[in-house]
């Protein structure tokens, strides 16, 4: 397999997204234009009576994958996957008959995985005992179960990978796919990043001092959704995935996001930013860089209305991202040619990441 450098492309053929604000395309687009945001929603530790907010995907959003036979059971993460997933392939105009599925892999980009049926699961073992534990949750408690539901659906029996990390894995998950297609085994990847909230999760971040509280303006908002991109040979924009940078002490942040940008846009010129600010300490970080090296550049930051979907987050941008360079704007903004958009993240693990869009026509 090629080893990891910014050198290596691929083409976007096709997008797909579920987010709080819905999930077809140029309706999200359009509601991003006119300002709305995602909704906050309480929910309340049933433990200790704590509330926590996160930003749900509607359920009507999904509810025709329930009458699926496989995904019946399954958790909202995987739902969220599968109508990305399949959005997606549809957007590429790829109809996966099974010899283009044989040339088909799938990567999978998640943060926390199915938070829902694991917290469920853990819940029996500690309150009723071990054989209490339901053989029922536990398939959808491992990180790959969305990846394993969406393979089914296409038909891939083939090459299936999952990656955890941080809000920046969608950048991993996407330069792990332009590798995929390097060996030339593959005419396309699908690559999907998901997340579901849960009480558990919301508080965990909380306590951490990440996300946001009821009624507050600090903090990232958590927010439920998935996006997919399907990577071919063909399409009209150009991807160039960063393999990313450890940031080891936050003082360093700075400088790893601007050798990310370095990497990425050696010549300093690029006509877009989507960035990755959300509420948290992260903001800053990345405000520094930027204006360090981009003062002048647009710039977009779609978690303010859509929230931090976590593993789903850097897809979520990046979908922003080629839809304004096809669309030539900005949501709300006034349409102009665009011919290349940056893409970047500040993790909470202080992982630095970042993607570059090209436009080829």
């Amino acid at each position: 397999m090629p080893s990891n450098s910014t050198g290596q492309t691929s083409r976007i053929c096709g997008l797909g997204w579920v987010t709080p604000l819905g999930a077809d395309l140029d309706e999200v687009w359009a509601r991003l234009g006119r300002g709305d945001v995602a909704e906050p929603r309480v929910i309340t530790n049933p433990e200790t009576g704590r509330d926590l907010v996160y930003a749900p995907v509607p359920p009507k959003t999904v509810e025709a994958l329930g009458r699926n036979p496989r995904l019946r059971r399954s958790s909202a993460i995987s739902y969220f996957a599968v109508a990305a997933g399949l959005a997606a392939v549809q957007n590429a105009g790829v109809c996966l008959t099974p010899e283009a599925a044989a040339r088909t892999a799938i990567v999978f980009a998640i943060s926390s995985g199915g938070v829902i049926y694991t917290r469920k699961f853990y819940e029996q073992i500690v309150k009723q005992g071990a054989n209490c534990a339901s053989p029922m949750l536990f398939p959808e408690t491992v990180y790959n179960a969305p990846a394993s539901h969406l393979a089914a659906q296409f038909g891939i029996d083939g090459a299936s990978y999952t990656l955890v990390s941080d809000c920046t894995v969608g950048f991993s998950a996407l330069q792990f796919a332009t590798q995929l297609l390097a060996t030339g085994d593959l005419d396309r990847v699908v690559v999907v990043g998901t997340e579901e909230c849960d009480w558990i999760l919301c508080e965990a971040y909380r306590d951490w001092r990440f996300a946001r509280r009821p009624g507050g303006s600090r903090g990232a908002l958590l927010a439920e959704g998935a996006a997919a991109v399907v990577l071919g040979r063909d399409g009209d924009l150009e991807l160039t995935a960063h393999p990313g940078a450890p940031v080891f002490r936050q003082k360093d942040a700075d400088a790893a996001l601007q050798r990310i940008h370095a990497d990425l846009v050696p010549g300093g010129t690029v006509n877009l930013v989507v960035g990755g600010a959300n509420g948290s300490f992260a903001d800053a970080i990345e405000r520094r860089a930027l204006l360090e090296q981009f003062p002048q550049t647009t710039q977009y930051h779609p978690k303010q209305a859509l929230g931090e979907a976590l593993g789903a987050s850097a897809l979520i941008q990046v979908v922003v991202a080629a839809l304004a360079l096809r669309k030539g704007a900005i949501p709300g903004g006034n349409e102009r040619r665009m011919d290349s958009a940056l893409v970047t993240t500040l993790g909470y693990n202080q992982q630095a990441g970042g993607a570059l869009l090209r436009r080829l026509d």
